[in-house]
């Protein structure tokens, strides 16, 4: 089940200037600002700004679905013709993500909470 999408993250190549653009943009300071990752929050919505994104394949923003059984959707986008790009990862405090291509080249990415 999807709780519908609350993240989208955007690989960039330039933490600093990125974090001063969404920070001008969202009118907010981050909540998350490490080397690997920027995350804001605003009106329930998530946005992050992923220094490594290019490298896992990310060629733009990519929109993350809020699932309740990551594993289980991973292995039905793949059954119905989705190509991983980034496999099932802890990425801290037991939140999962994953992310795949459709075969239009669309970026689809999951992601399970902790609590789910």
């Amino acid at each position: 089940m999807t709780t519908g999408l609350h993240t989208i993250i955007y690989p960039v190549k330039d933490l600093a200037a990125a974090k001063s653009v969404f920070s001008a943009l969202l009118e907010t300071e981050p909540y998350v600002d490490e080397s690997y990752y920027v995350g804001f929050r605003v009106a329930g919505q998530d946005v992050g700004l992923d220094p490594n994104g290019h490298a896992k394949g990310l060629t733009g923003p990519v929109p993350f679905w809020h699932v309740s059984d990551i594993e289980a959707r991973l292995g039905a986008l793949v059954d119905a013709g989705a190509e991983v790009l980034q496999d099932l990862q802890d990425v801290g405090g037991g939140r999962l993500i994953a992310s795949v291509k459709d075969a239009d080249g669309n970026l689809v990415g999951l992601l399970q909470d902790p609590a789910a």
